[in-house]
């Protein structure tokens, strides 16, 4: 007896039903590692906690595993993150896994390493057999492309084939200008806005240097003796003193975000705005992935005109405040730009100058900065040679504070940078 037509139909959607639910059933049971959601956190700022936030697919698995509609959390929830734990096989991340990249093992090993120098886990994978596996390594086609990401490459052709795909925006020739030639640099404010030319050690150097957040986006805040700390401010203002001292050497430097009301600030507490532009007076845009590529696309502009002007030894520096929890004191740390070997004796370079510079300025109390590549957006999509990433402090921590509301702290921050950035 042939089976009728309504028949064969109901059973091919009973079966692809069942492949359907059995498929998304296995995807449920993966063994995802969970946290629970802090105190004003929405999803970016958990992921960025777990430093997962700068790849897409990460968020959109996050929002599939938790079934959630919206990057909204709540404090004290328990969510899935897209972290695998697997059952390390005591040989090798590769045999454990099934893969045969060395890249990819490594930079899950060196993420396992991360979360145990940050304490977002308290043991090591070889010690207890769990390891941990970021959903992006093993299942985000970005990352394919940002594997390859290096001063020069295949990844920086692509990230210019990007950039020229979309209108140029206009670049502001030869970096900050003093005015009439008389070394006035308004944007230093008026206090520091006479700015001498002690010598021209950097004289053919270019520097990009960009303060984290800004505009509609404060970044994270701290508080203090009933006062609100702003990250935007903090970074913004050591960046503007970095940027004094690159001057006074002779170099050629671009101030990003800008806040021309501002100048070198400093009082302790300083004040929250929003009124911050980017080069060219260009307004910033709410949305952070428009805000980065804005400032991605200024930057490569200038790093072409540069480039064809001769001028190949550009480096970008962008500093943030970072935020942990409470209790967790941080050290200066830094991220270079992954797979670039001039970005990464950037980073060691200044992180040995800070390690130095706390030796002789505190004695015993020992330095914990650490140097970390990381796919964070500005180092991946941008083409100058260096690109190097600073986190300051923990904007939560009283003891971290006292380096950013102290005007002495935050000068010798600048300090070190530039002497890093010198001496390189």
């Amino acid at each position: 007896m042939v089976p009728s037509k309504n028949c064969l139909i109901a059973t091919f959607l009973c079966l692809l039903t069942s492949s359907f639910l059995s498929a998304q059933s296995a995807a449920n049971n993966q063994n995802y590692l969970t946290t629970t959601a802090q105190a004003g956190e929405d999803a970016l700022d958990l992921l960025d906690r777990y430093a997962l936030a700068d790849f897409s697919c990460n968020v959109t698995q996050f929002l599939k595993i938790n079934d959630l509609e919206n990057n909204r959390l709540k404090a004290g929830t328990t969510y899935k993150i897209p972290v695998l734990v697997v059952v390390y096989n005591g040989k090798s991340i590769r045999t454990t896994l099934k893969i045969e990249d060395w890249k990819t093992a490594k930079r899950i090993e060196e993420y396992n390493k991360m979360a145990k120098r940050e304490g977002l886990r308290p043991d090591y994978f070889i010690e207890n057999k769990k390891l941990w596996v970021p959903w992006h390594e093993l299942n985000c086609p970005e990352v394919k492309t940002s594997k390859m990401a290096a001063g020069v490459g295949l990844a920086t052709e692509k990230v210019r084939e990007k950039a020229q795909s979309r209108p140029s925006p206009k670049v502001v020739a030869g970096g900050e200008k003093d005015l009439n030639g008389d070394r006035i640099f308004p944007i230093f404010g008026p206090a520091y806005q006479k700015t001498p030319l002690l010598n021209r050690n950097m004289k053919g150097k270019v520097f990009y240097l960009i303060s984290g957040h800004g505009g509609p986006d404060v970044g994270a805040q701290g508080k203090r003796a009933g006062h609100t700390l702003c990250e935007d401010e903090y970074a913004y203002d050591v960046t503007l003193r970095l940027l004094r001292l690159l001057v006074s050497h002779g170099a050629t430097a671009y101030m990003i975000v800008r806040d021309d009301n501002d100048g070198i600030r400093d009082e302790q507490y300083l004040k929250c705005d929003k009124d911050e532009e980017v080069l060219g007076g260009l307004e910033i845009p709410y949305d952070q992935k428009e805000r980065l590529q804005q400032r991605t696309d200024i930057i490569n502009a200038l790093t072409e005109k540069h480039n064809r002007a001769g001028q190949s030894d550009q480096t970008i520096i962008e500093i943030h405040v970072d935020s942990r929890s409470q209790l967790k004191k941080q050290d200066v740390f830094f991220y270079y730009r992954p797979d670039s070997e001039p970005s990464l004796a950037l980073a060691e370079h200044i992180h040995q100058t800070f390690e130095a510079k706390y030796r002789k300025a505190q004695g015993g109390r020992g330095y914990g900065g650490t140097v970390t590549p990381r796919y964070l957006f500005t180092l991946k999509e941008t083409y100058a040679r260096r690109a190097v990433y600073i986190e300051l402090a923990n904007i939560q921590n009283d003891w971290d504070q006292q380096r950013l509301v102290l005007k002495n702290n935050r000068q010798a921050i600048a300090n070190w940078i530039c002497h890093g950035l010198l001496t390189h």
